[in-house]
């Protein structure tokens, strides 16, 4: 039978585009960005185009742009690197309950060095909350870190909101925007945010790319210590060949910005499954308030990962654990409040530029043939 893909969260497919634009470094240009040579400069000169690429998309100068391996160590970077540069000015985090891991373990890493980090609250939307921010600032806050959308509910964060909030007490602001870079408007400065990251699986670039904006003058102590690449802040060659296809990624996602087929495709989606299982099928997750293409849903009394075992020709995320027969909520459900009868049978759909009505028409049906 026909393979359907829906999970464009955990990983896009690399765009035409992006793998024509990457052909050439793979044929010709093989010199060493850092050499000043023949060999070397026009390699310099399509990394800086990179970046460009990258900094246009998210409103920032190019000087302000790290090159990483992916979302996690940009993530990384951002957190440990703030802390032990600055800890000398107060040793206090704030972060949510709802973070991904690539946050949630750099920060309990942390406290192993005398960091105190607060793990903020959400509401049964799986929103953080102006009030809890505001709440757990201390004179000793240095970082406060909120994803701007949440990677299984696709529920978008008051970054903005957030952000003025750590302007007005003169706290660094670092937001996670992995899941939302290429699919919604993402703009420093508009966002109040002085660090960000990017992840370039998640935008139809290769894995093993990412990114890191940086504020000017923001000071960050470096993971990766040798010579003095990317600004100083990562040492190490510059792996070209993927920042070019973030680069030409980053361009790409300007013409689908805005568009609203996805997000149409997704509304329709929900609304044929309500249409088939009525009050059995329950939406995780702000109602308005989400990614375009992000639809997690529970299927009542069920368990998610029964379900998508039943379709195996469909590719979707289960939302729950199961470990020796025993069902286990995901962190993020578990925190919104989301019952268990209700949380077990959690997926997430996750739409693309690529996925059709038709697709959805024959996962609505499959999904009634076991249910």
């Amino acid at each position: 039978m026909e393979k359907i893909y829906l999970d464009y969260n955990a990983s896009t497919p690399i765009a035409p585009e992006v793998a024509e634009t990457m052909k050439p470094l793979l044929e010709h240009f093989y010199g060493n960005p850092s050499a000043l040579h023949w060999a070397g400069l026009p390699v310099k000169n399509i990394l800086h185009q990179a970046r460009v690429q990258v900094a246009e998309l998210i409103g920032c100068s190019p000087k302000e742009v790290i090159f990483t391996s992916g979302g996690s160590e940009a993530n990384n970077l951002a957190l440990k690197g703030f802390y032990f540069k600055n800890r000398h000015k107060g040793n206090h985090i704030i972060t949510s309950k709802i973070e991904h891991p690539a946050i949630m373990n750099p920060c309990k890493f942390l406290e192993q060095f005398g960091a105190k980090v607060t793990y903020v609250d959400v509401d049964r939307y799986g929103k953080v909350t102006l009030e809890e921010i505001k709440k757990a600032i201390t004179k000793e806050t240095i970082l406060i870190s909120i994803m701007h959308s949440n990677n299984e509910t696709g529920t978008l964060q008051p970054i903005k909101e957030i952000g003025e909030i750590a302007k007005k007490h003169g706290i660094v602001f670092h937001t996670d925007a992995s899941q939302s870079v290429g699919k919604v408007r993402v703009k420093v400065d508009e966002l109040k945010v002085d660090m960000l990251t990017i992840a370039g699986h998640k935008l139809y670039a290769p894995k093993g790319i990412g990114a890191l904006y940086i504020r000017e003058g923001i000071q960050l102590e470096p993971l990766i210590h040798g010579a003095g690449h990317e600004f100083g802040i990562r040492a190490g060659t510059e792996n070209t060949l993927l920042a070019v296809g973030l680069g030409k990624a980053c361009e790409l996602a300007e013409q689908y910005i805005g568009n609203s087929l996805v997000k149409e495709l997704t509304e329709y989606f929900w609304s044929q499954l309500k249409d088939s299982f009525g009050e059995l099928v329950v939406l995780n997750g702000h109602p308005e308030d989400r990614l375009p293409n992000t639809l997690n849903v529970s299927f009542v009394r069920k368990v998610g990962q029964d379900l998508l075992n039943a379709i195996p020709q469909l590719a979707a995320s289960n939302g729950s654990a199961c470990h020796a027969g025993s069902i286990e909520l995901s962190p993020v459900l578990k925190v919104m409040d989301v019952p268990e009868e209700i949380g077990m049978g959690a997926i997430r759909f996750s739409l693309g530029r690529d996925t059709t009505k038709d697709e959805i028409d024959q996962v609505v049906e499959l999904l009634k043939g076991i249910l």
